[in-house]
């Protein structure tokens, strides 16, 4: 079992792991994410997304890349603290931050052999997909968001 702070990478780091994995023939599959506050619908996600004996790469969305996309509120816990956590799971292989809004760069950098993505996902435009083989979208476990979750917590500690 690889300590899980080995597991958080530069991408120069993730480029040299993943030239020799692929030389032992092993499958790349990337997934990208905020993953702000991890709940059993990130896990549930991730592990399929693992499946098949595929080598699992998480692009994390940078503190600053989170506040772009989901507003100066979040994220809700660091970067490095997402990272960790996210290395802590068995089905995660390598975590690497990136700062831009979408993962394209990255993608391209690390030229993976499967991107994945959630099944909202579905008819929409996928950052990276022309650079792989194969784009698979994964179901997400119903009513299970970190939206949701914050805006229950809210709620909850409103005056009633």
């Amino acid at each position: 079992m690889m300590n899980s702070n080995k597991k958080i990478v530069s991408l120069a780091s993730l480029k040299r792991k993943l030239s020799a994995l692929r030389k032992q023939k092993r499958t790349i599959a990337f997934t990208n994410g905020c993953f702000d506050i991890l709940h059993y619908g990130h896990v549930s996600y991730l592990q399929k997304a693992r499946a098949k004996d595929r080598v699992l790469v998480v692009g994390l969305n940078s503190d600053s890349s989170v506040r772009k996309i989901k507003g100066p509120q979040r994220p809700v816990n660091s970067e490095l603290n997402r990272a960790g956590v996210l290395a802590g799971l068995e089905c995660v292989d390598f975590v690497t931050i990136f700062n831009e809004e979408t993962p394209y760069e990255l993608i391209r950098a690390v030229r993976p052999d499967i991107l994945i993505k959630g099944a909202d996902w579905k008819g929409k435009a996928v950052a990276g997909s022309d650079l792989v083989s194969r784009v698979e979208l994964i179901e997400y476990v119903p009513n299970l968001s970190t939206t949701s979750i914050i805006g229950k917590i809210k709620k909850s500690g409103q005056a009633s």
